[in-house]
């Protein structure tokens, strides 16, 4: 617990630094970028086609009529966003992890491990291609248990836990190769995982449950539409700011992790490169 709380302050720290700011730049503009094609394109589509499936809906119809009832106007304007916003939010969530891992986790473990593993060996024990099949898979993996859970988000307390476990599982998976890949070998990233799996699960959902922050934040862009255009950029960079943080976080404790096990294997001793507060430079 030590090590979680000590790597979460660093990664705290580190996110706080101009360097990690410019870095989150990158996947920040592909992904608003994307996220406007598609907006320009297919949004109004899709709420029209949403909103005409709500209308002709009869599981719906009495729903509707109820509301009605009691003075609520057309409800359905206000659901169909939602529905198209919450249908789209999982694919937002991957091509940010997926931009982030690609585009920013390399040079924030680098940074990391300049700044406190300098000695720490590099067995490059993954590549850029195996990072992105391991990451490609686990993305298919999640996407399958969205799909396979969904019928269960309609109970309320599931609905809360299975999408940031999925999420955090995916989190988890992608993160501990990436971190690893450059620095250790494959036995080396297969035992640390073995022997910290429940610990790094667990830090992958905590990292799922801060990413509920930017998809409220989405949500409201329907709700709002006069700040729509200011609300969709800010959940974007939301969403790219936790999994810099994500990755600054499993980078700080695998790298330690890594280290303790070289110790306790070779008795070879790789130091931390420590300051007082260990904490970027301002």
């Amino acid at each position: 617990m030590t090590q979680v709380l000590d790597s979460f302050w660093r990664a705290a720290a580190y996110c706080l630094h101009p360097r990690a700011m410019v870095l989150s730049l990158l996947p920040l503009l592909l992904m608003v970028a994307l996220a406007w094609g598609a907006s320009y394109w297919f949004w109004d589509q899709a709420v029209a086609g949403v909103k005409a499936a709500l209308e002709t809906s009869s599981m719906f119809a009495m729903v509707w009529h109820w509301f009605e009832w009691f003075g609520v106007g057309d409800l359905k304007s206000v659901v169909a966003p939602l529905v198209v916003i919450f249908t789209v939010t999982p694919l937002v969530v991957v091509l940010s992890l997926m931009a982030v891992s690609v585009l920013m986790t390399p040079a924030l473990v680098n940074w990391v491990a300049a700044r406190r593993f300098v000695d720490l060996e590099r067995k490059q024990g993954g590549g850029f291609w195996a990072s992105v099949g391991w990451s490609l898979l686990s993305v298919l993996l999640a996407l399958l248990a969205l799909l396979v859970t969904l019928p269960l988000w309609l109970v309320p307390p599931l609905a809360l836990l299975l999408p940031p476990l999925i999420w955090g599982w995916l989190t988890y998976r992608v993160l501990c190769f990436d971190v690893l890949a450059a620095h250790a070998s494959r036995d080396e990233r297969l035992t640390i995982t073995r022997e910290n799996r429940l610990t790094l699960l667990s830090m992958g959902v905590l990292t799922g449950l801060m990413g509920a922050a930017p998809s409220l934040v989405w949500a409201s862009g329907a709700l709002f539409a006069a700040a729509f255009v200011v609300l969709v950029p800010l959940a974007v960079w939301l969403y790219t700011v936790v999994f810099a943080f994500s990755s600054l976080w499993f980078a700080h404790f695998a790298l330690s992790a890594l280290a303790t096990l070289r110790r306790a294997q070779d008795g070879v001793v790789v130091e931390a490169v420590m300051n007082p507060l260990d904490a970027p430079p301002v």
